[in-house]
C-alpha cells in the first residue's frame, strides 16, 4: 500500500476514535445510552474541536509513519499533541458561551476515553503496518550509488511497505554476493524465474530502456508477469521526497515545469501570502518594542538586520531579520553549531523562529513567500554556481521564509556537498508546489518551532 493510504486509514482511525469517545464519554457521564438530542447538543461543537485536534496531531508530527515505530519519542509527542488539545477544546467552551453545554465534566470524561482508546488504536495500526499489510516486494536492475542511498532509506522506513528483494548487476564481478543484505546477481538471463520466486510487484530501472533495446525487449517480454516498472529516479523521489541530482539536466525543467499550470496557485499564493503576512503583522507588533529593548540591552547594534538576498528570477532584495547576533567581530560568516555569536536572546528567538518575524515586510513586498527555497546569499550563490550545474534555477519561484528543505530534519550549510542536498529538496519543491504541499510545510514548521529544533 502506498505511504498516503496507510495516511489516510490513519486518520479515518483517528476520526472514527474521536467520535466513539465523545459517544462513549456521554454514556458514561450519564450511565444510559444517549439519547439522540443529547447526541446532537454535542456533536456540532465537538466537531469543530475535532478540527482543531486533528490539526494539531499533524503540527506535532503524528501522521508520519516513521516516528509511529519509535515508540518513547512518539509517546512523548502523544502527550504533548493531547495537551495542547485539551487546552485549546477549554478555550474554545469558554470563549463561546452561547454554546448550551457544560463541558467541563464531560471533557475530561472524553480525553481520558480518547487517550486509552487512541493509545490501543495506533499500537493496533503500527503492528498491522509492520505484520499484516501487504509488502511491495521490488527488483532493482542495475546498480549505481543512489541503489544503496534507496536501500539505507527503506531500512529506516519499513512503514513504506516496500522490500527490495535482489538487484540485478550485470557489471558485478561475481555471479552472486550481497549489499547491504541484498542478494545481487550477475546474470540477467533468469529473471523471469527471479521474479517468480520472490514474487516481484515492481521493478525498478536504474537504465532508461529508451537507451537500451536488449532492455526493451527484456521488459517487453514480462508483461505477462503484471508487475509495475518505475525508474529509479521517479521511485528515488518518492521515498525520500528529494529529485536526484543526476537527473537534474536541460530536459528535467522542461518535462516537469509546467508553469502555465501554476497560473490558479501562483494566484492562490500570492492571496494567502497577503492575508497571513498581515494577519502575523498585526498579531505580532505590539511586542516588537519588547523583542528590540531585548535586543538592545543584551548587546550594541541595529535591532533590525538587512540581508541581500536572491528572489525571484535572481533578483537582489534586502531580507529583513531581528538581530540575534553581536556585532563585534562578526564578519558575517556562516552560522556553525554552538556559535558563539549568538546572543541568549538570539538563541530562543532563533530556535523560536521568532528573529524571521519582520520577514513579513518582505512578504507583503512580493518579494518572499510564506513557503519556497530558501534565500540564497548574492556572493555565495555566484561561488557555488561555479561548481553547481542549474543552482540559479532555483529562483524560478519566490524564497520562502519556510520551505521542504527547512523541515527536512536536516541542516545543510553553506558547503558545496550540503548544497548539493538542499537542492535536491529545493527542486522537489519547485516541481511539485501545490496547496497541499504549501499547508503540509506551514504545518510541520509550526511542529518545528514547538519543538524548538531551528538553528
Amino acid at each position: 500500500m502506498k505511504y498516503q493510504s496507510k495516511n489516510l486509514i490513519l486518520l479515518m482511525g483517528d476520526i472514527g476514535i474521536l467520535y466513539l469517545s465523545l459517544y462513549l464519554a456521554l454514556w458514561l457521564r450519564y450511565w444510559e445510552r444517549p439519547e439522540p438530542s443529547l447526541w446532537a447538543t454535542h456533536l456540532w461543537p465537538f466537531t469543530l474541536i475535532f478540527i482543531g485536534w486533528l490539526i494539531i496531531f499533524y503540527i506535532f508530527n503524528l501522521y508520519n509513519l516513521h516516528l509511529a515505530v519509535n515508540n518513547f519519542r512518539y509517546l512523548k509527542l502523544v502527550v504533548q499533541a493531547m495537551l495542547t488539545s485539551a487546552v485549546l477544546s477549554l478555550s474554545f467552551f469558554y470563549l463561546m458561551p452561547q454554546i448550551e453545554i457544560a463541558p467541563k465534566r464531560n471533557l475530561l470524561i472524553f480525553i481520558f476515553v480518547f487517550a486509552a482508546l487512541f493509545y490501543l488504536w495506533r499500537l493496533f495500526f503500527n503492528w498491522l503496518i509492520k505484520a499484516q499489510l501487504p509488502k511491495n516486494n521490488i527488483a532493482i536492475i542495475g546498480y549505481n550509488n543512489r541503489v544503496e542511498e534507496i536501500i539505507e532509506e527503506l531500512k529506516q522506513k519499513p512503514h513504506l511497505g516496500y522490500k527490495i528483494s535482489f538487484i540485478i548487476d550485470d557489471q558485478s564481478k561475481t555471479e552472486k554476493h550481497e549489499i547491504k543484505g541484498v542478494p545481487v546477481f550477475k546474470k540477467i538471463a533468469g529473471l523471469k524465474d527471479l521474479i517468480r520466486q520472490y514474487k516481484i510487484t515492481t521493478m525498478v530501472l536504474t537504465t532508461d530502456p529508451h537507451e537500451s533495446a536488449e532492455l526493451r525487449s527484456l521488459l517487453f517480454k514480462l508483461l505477462p508477469l503484471k508487475i509495475s516498472f518505475v525508474n529509479l529516479p521517479n521511485f528515488y523521489e518518492n521515498i525520500t521526497g528529494k529529485i536526484p541530482i543526476e537527473a537534474i539536466n536541460q530536459m528535467w525543467f522542461l518535462e516537469n515545469l509546467s508553469e502555465s499550470k501554476k497560473k490558479f496557485f501562483d494566484v492562490f499564493k500570492r492571496l494567502y501570502d497577503i492575508i497571513f503576512a498581515f494577519i502575523i503583522l498585526i498579531i505580532t507588533l505590539p511586542f516588537w518594542p519588547l523583542i528590540a529593548l531585548i535586543i538592545k540591552l543584551e548587546s550594541k547594534g541595529p535591532v533590525f538586520i538587512k540581508m541581500k538576498r536572491l528572489g525571484k528570477n535572481n533578483k537582489q532584495f534586502k531580507m529583513y531579520k531581528f538581530r540575534s547576533m553581536r556585532e563585534e567581530g562578526n564578519a558575517r560568516t556562516a552560522t556553525i553549531e554552538n556559535d558563539p555569536r549568538i546572543t541568549k536572546f538570539g538563541a530562543f528567538i532563533r530556535k523560536t523562529r521568532i528573529d524571521e518575524i519582520p520577514q513579513v515586510i518582505n512578504i507583503i513586498k512580493g518579494e518572499m513567500s510564506w513557503v519556497g527555497p530558501r534565500p540564497e546569499r548574492p556572493e555565495l550563490a555566484e561561488k557555488l554556481s561555479e561548481k553547481i550545474s542549474f543552482l540559479n534555477e532555483r529562483t524560478l519561484v519566490k524564497p520562502g521564509a519556510t520551505g521542504w528543505d527547512q523541515i527536512s530534519g536536516e541542516y545543510h550549510s553553506p558547503s558545496t556537498e550540503d548544497t548539493l542536498k538542499k537542492i535536491q529538496y529545493d527542486f522537489f519543491y519547485i516541481k511539485n508546489r501545490s496547496i497541499y504541499l504549501d499547508l503540509s510545510i506551514v504545518l510541520k514548521t509550526i511542529s518545528t518551532i514547538f519543538s524548538k529544533s531551528g538553528r
